[in-house]
């Protein structure tokens, strides 16, 4: 009663006020979501001989200009290509939130944070493997630079790494409580990276629950889907590691479609066959998997790929919302991960299996 009532309200305010701030940023990511490859693009892709036949007909979609300096001959052409595909993303997300002001540029800003959680724990990596600063600045995922990047280099632990460092960056706030002083090794790393993940999910669900409205209907889908895939991915990678039941719990977030008790569940599975019998009690993994007939890590991330994109669409069925700005990104994200399995397969010979790892 009560409930609805003031939710058919709130629907009601965003129908009035949402295009005053945001319907022009919206109206261009419309622009660009109609611009992704479809399934016409990907049949004439799929039989490309050669990167060059690929190279022409990316040429022709909007992709176009972007990739006119790719040198087909050469010896790195797909990381040339997938770098060009990476650079048109950043330009339009970079425009999207020149037109973004108040709550919008702030929702963008969170959509950058796991690429800058995964640029942090790259450089402070391959630092630990004596790698060059420069070289792994290359690597960075654009979407995930910031200025103080290059500084990451200089820390010896952890805490160093947050003073020195990450105190100014965005991802300051996600850091405390999750520091010690323990020297970095592989490990801690793989638990920082986790420990910042979790916070950064749980920061953007209540930012979104804050916004109200349809964001926070849409953006609680994809927030708890994200959940429930993190808990999955650490369940899986913790197989035969020391990570502790608890030390699992710890890098789950507190809400999502397993939790608690399939959270609980996950932390207890000692191997594979375990966590796929605690996933075939909760929908919608259960299904998923079912048709999947997974029986590999591999084939499970797949499958939740594919989950997600079909997330994705339908948040485009609904109008005056932030969701469509996350879905987008996703969707992007997933043509360039395409597009490198369809040049790896070309590169390699294997045209046969192109099919089998392309999403849209």
């Amino acid at each position: 009663g009560a409930r609805a009532s003031e939710r058919e309200r709130k629907a009601g305010m965003e129908i009035t006020t949402f295009n005053l701030k945001d319907g022009f940023a919206e109206a261009i990511l419309r622009g660009y979501k109609g611009a992704l490859l479809n399934s016409g693009d990907y049949a004439l892709m799929c039989q490309c001989e050669n990167l060059d036949d690929l190279k022409m007909h990316l040429g022709t979609t909007s992709y176009g200009s972007f990739l006119s300096d790719v040198d087909v001959g050469g010896a790195n052409t797909t990381t040339q290509l997938i770098e060009r595909c990476t650079d048109k993303l950043v330009e339009e997300f970079d425009f999207l939130q020149c037109q973004a002001e108040g709550p919008l540029y702030t929702f963008l800003e969170m959509c950058r944070i796991p690429h800058m959680i995964d640029n942090v724990i790259l450089i402070v990596s391959g630092c630990l493997h004596n790698q060059q600063t420069h070289e792994l600045l290359d690597k960075c995922h654009p979407l995930g630079m910031f200025d103080a990047m290059a500084s990451l280099a200089v820390a010896s632990n952890m805490q160093e790494l947050y003073q020195l460092v990450l105190i100014d960056t965005p991802l300051g706030k996600y850091f405390h409580g999750s520091l010690s002083r323990e020297d970095l090794t592989e490990m801690h790393l793989e638990i920082m990276r986790n420990m910042l993940y979790k916070s950064w999910i749980e920061d953007f669900n209540a930012f979104c629950s804050k916004k109200g409205g349809t964001t926070n209907e849409v953006m609680a889908t994809f927030l708890s889907f994200e959940s429930d895939r993190r808990a999955i991915s650490i369940s899986l990678n913790s197989v035969g590691t020391e990570l502790t039941h608890d030390d699992k719990k710890s890098l789950f977030c507190k809400f999502g479609g397993l939790h608690p008790y399939g959270q609980k569940d996950l932390a207890l599975a000692e191997d594979f066959e375990q966590i796929l019998k605690v996933l075939s009690d909760y929908a919608p993994y259960n299904r998923l998997l079912s048709l999947a007939n997974a029986d590999e890590e591999q084939m499970i991330e797949e499958v939740l790929n594919g989950h997600e994109l079909e997330l994705c669409k339908a948040a485009f069925s609904q109008q005056f919302h932030y969701g469509v700005f996350w879905a987008y990104l996703k969707m992007k994200e997933q043509e360039i991960r395409n597009l490198m399995w369809i040049s790896e397969c070309i590169v390699q010979n294997m045209h046969a299996r192109i099919h089998d790892g392309v999403k849209f």
